[in-house]
C-alpha cells in the first residue's frame, strides 16, 4: 500500500514538473504564463494532499 502512493506521488510530482517546463517553452506573455504556472503548482499540490489522504 505504502509503495503504491509513493509511486502514485512520485508520478504526480513528475508531470507537474513535465507541464510546468512545457508552460515555459509556450510563447505566451510573461504574465499569462505565471498565472498559467500558479495554477499548474496549485492544482498539483491539491492532488497531492489528495494523495496523502488530507482531503
Amino acid at each position: 500500500m505504502a509503495a503504491s502512493m509513493l509511486i502514485s506521488i512520485l508520478i504526480t510530482f513528475l508531470v507537474i514538473v513535465l507541464v510546468l517546463y512545457l508552460v515555459q517553452r509556450l510563447p505566451l506573455d510573461g504574465r499569462i504564463r505565471q498565472i498559467v504556472q500558479i495554477i499548474v503548482i496549485l492544482i498539483g499540490i491539491v492532488s497531492l494532499l489528495k494523495y496523502l489522504a488530507v482531503f
